[in-house]
């Protein structure tokens, strides 16, 4: 947890104009600033910044904000990401509190890794643009694939020596500890023997989102067929090769800007793109596509368009990728390249338009494209055919959205030729499988009624912080608990979790939690749930999100009450493994009864900042009527509340 007087240091430090200007050109426009918008494609400046007021707004796509709210939309950062970006560029040290022994030295040892791996680009790098050997073999290599000195220098590219230890020993020199340099995997010591890894090869340095290097891989210039082509970094505390994409650093704001993002398999794909001018360019670096690196890519955008290599072996990793990003909600797309082709040397072959145009042309849905393609190989077989159509059924019945769904299953129905009736039946078939078993919990998430007041629609985006992690708290550790028995209509009684109780709760008044981290942790957790009934909180301490993973580990490993609760006695409550039952519903309370007081203060400001002309007036009477209804929901909460909840 970042100490509130810093994070208050830096919002008050953060110069809204400064902030934007990293991004964004403005010019002056009277007291304001004026400038295309980031977050829009647009010719004519409607994106406006006030640094009287410290916010921004575009009149064109209606994005408005604060600095750390546009750092935050631009960058996709949560909200410690972006205080600790701002702390930099003001000099500001952010510090996290309550850091254990065992937290600082792992976060020393992540810090002595990126230093040396930084360390390591630079090295490759000039020597690729200053020792003779480098740019006779390496810096010579990019020139003659068409990479320019703007590309070779904007991707950090490099050479390392064909020397036994050249890297290692340079680094030695420098202070860098062995330690470090082997756990990177740059150093490799064998019986006592150091040597470099990446030797005499040419060097693409893998970055994280925040622009650190954090690995590397190296591509070596011998035809010996006994020799790997491609040589990665190892797993390291910093670099987890199924966590990341090559490319994400530099293509994000292209990605939001764009709102897509292209998927290509190597290096040299990604670097060639981006010199024609295509920038929204990530590669999955000759992995096979995993959930967290298609989770990263939703960060940015909800639109993924595959651009493999034309032969089997670049269509095949496409059919693996597609129903890993279908179950993940996104629009996916494909581009088939010609024969013989992948996006490195189709990209040189075309100019900018030609290349977009093409990418616009030839981009597929992806019935169309695995109809096309395992429709060639049934040659008129109907047990073929009909395996074909069970394939594709198959990856519509993963899509989340009924109404995309039900789009899909028309365009089937006309590709293949079938009744839309019977596609209907095989993928009801399909999820009804999946949620027999379910079915309670589904119909009491999204029709349980909440036992606390519901929040009317018009209070939005207010919550409080303490109990965010109070709840979340209670999620993790007693989620599977029972809560209580509920009476049904037909008399029966039907077991309530913690789980239920909460989800209904949050759910059905359409809160949100501020904090970014807690509401991925609510959403994780409710869609498992819906999984199914066995939730193994494992998976959360493992989560390939590591800010997931660290605050899921700090949550479950609390030994203390995670919210004081007193009585009207003032008496201490004992542990919650004893109390949950009676600490859930107060912490909802609570919660709910802060919203609806900041809710009655904002409306309070609203009405003071009014200049009370006419216009005002309709205003004011509908803010005074929205009071009115928060008081008495206050009234009933205040009721409802037994305790005092302070975190």
């Amino acid at each position: 947890m970042i100490d509130q007087l810093v994070v208050q240091k830096i919002i008050d430090t953060a110069n809204i104009v400064e902030v934007v200007q990293d991004i964004v050109p403005l010019k002056r426009a009277g007291s304001n600033y004026k400038g295309n918008c980031p977050f829009h494609n647009e010719k004519t400046p409607s994106f406006v910044v006030s640094p009287a007021k410290g916010i921004f707004k575009c009149f064109g796509c209606g994005e408005s904000g604060t600095a750390i709210s546009f750092i935050m939309k631009h960058e996709q950062f949560s909200f410690v990401d972006t205080i600790k970006y701002l702390g930099q560029k003001y000099n500001i040290t952010v510090e996290e509190k309550e850091e254990s022994n065992e937290q600082k030295e792992q976060r020393k040892e992540r810090d002595s890794l990126i230093i040396v791996s930084n360390y390591a680009q630079k090295y490759f790098s000039e020597t690729l643009q200053n020792d003779p050997k480098g740019r006779a073999i390496g810096r010579a290599y990019f020139i003659e694939r068409g990479y320019s000195d703007e590309i070779i220098s904007k991707f950090q590219l490099g050479y390392c020596p064909e020397k036994y230890a050249s890297f290692t020993n340079s680094a030695l020199k420098k202070g860098y500890k062995l330690e470090f340099l082997e756990k990177t995997g740059l150093t490799i010591v064998s019986n006592d023997r150091k040597f470099d890894r990446f030797n005499g090869r040419v060097m693409f340095p893998i970055h994280s989102l925040l622009g650190k290097t954090i690995g590397f891989g190296g591509r070596t210039l011998k035809a010996d067929k006994k020799t790997a082509k491609y040589l990665n970094s190892p797993e390291s505390e910093i670099y987890h090769k199924s966590k990341i994409l090559y490319g994400i650093y530099y293509a994000k704001s292209d990605i939001v800007k764009k709102d897509k993002c292209y998927l290509v398999e190597g290096y040299t794909d990604v670097i060639s793109m981006s010199a024609a001018g295509v920038e929204n360019v990530v590669a999955s670096s000759g992995t096979s596509l995993t959930e967290a690196q298609i989770s990263l890519i939703r960060r940015f955008t909800p639109n993924l368009t595959f651009i493999f290599d034309g032969d089997k072996a670049g269509i095949k990793a496409a059919l693996r990728g597609i129903d890993l990003v279908l179950k993940q909600d996104m629009n996916v797309r494909v581009v088939p390249l010609p024969e013989d082709e992948d996006p490195d040397s189709f990209s040189k072959k075309l100019s900018k338009t030609d290349l977009e145009n093409y990418i616009a042309e030839n981009e597929v849905d992806f019935i169309s494209f695995k109809s096309k393609l395992l429709l060639k190989e049934t040659e008129n077989d109907p047990i073929n055919r009909a395996r074909v159509i069970t394939d594709i059924v198959n990856s519509i019945a993963i899509i989340p959205s009924a109404i995309k769904r039900s789009v899909f299953i028309r365009e089937t129905s006309k590709i293949l030729e079938i009744e839309e009736e019977s596609i209907y039946e095989q993928i009801n078939n399909i999820l009804q499988k999946k949620s027999t078993k379910f079915e309670y919990k589904k119909k009491s998430f999204n029709e349980g009624k909440t036992k606390t007041p519901k929040i009317p629609a018009f209070v939005d985006k207010i919550t409080s912080k303490p109990e965010e992690k109070s709840i979340i708290y209670y999620l993790l550790n007693f989620g599977s608990e029972i809560l209580e028995e509920l009476e049904q209509e037909d008399g029966s009684f039907v077991k309530q979790t913690v789980a239920d109780y909460i989800i209904t709760e949050i759910q059905n008044d359409d809160l949100e939690f501020q904090n970014l981290i807690y509401e991925q942790l609510f959403k994780l957790y409710k869609d498992s749930i819906l999984e199914s009934p066995e939730i193994d909180i494992v998976n959360f301490i493992n989560h390939p999100d590591p800010e997931i993973s660290e605050i899921s580990a700090e949550l479950l490993g609390i030994s203390h009450v995670p919210s004081k609760i007193w009585g009207r006695s003032g008496s201490k409550i004992k542990m919650p493994e004893m109390t949950f039952k009676d600490d859930i519903p107060k912490v909802m309370v609570t919660f709910k009864f802060k919203i609806i007081i900041i809710a009655i203060a904002n409306n309070n400001n609203r009405m003071k900042s009014m200049s009370l002309q006419v216009e005002d007036f309709e205003a004011i009477e509908n803010i005074m009527k929205q009071n009115k209804i928060l008081t008495q929901i206050k009234v009933e909460l205040a009721k409802l509340s037994g305790a005092r909840v302070v975190w």
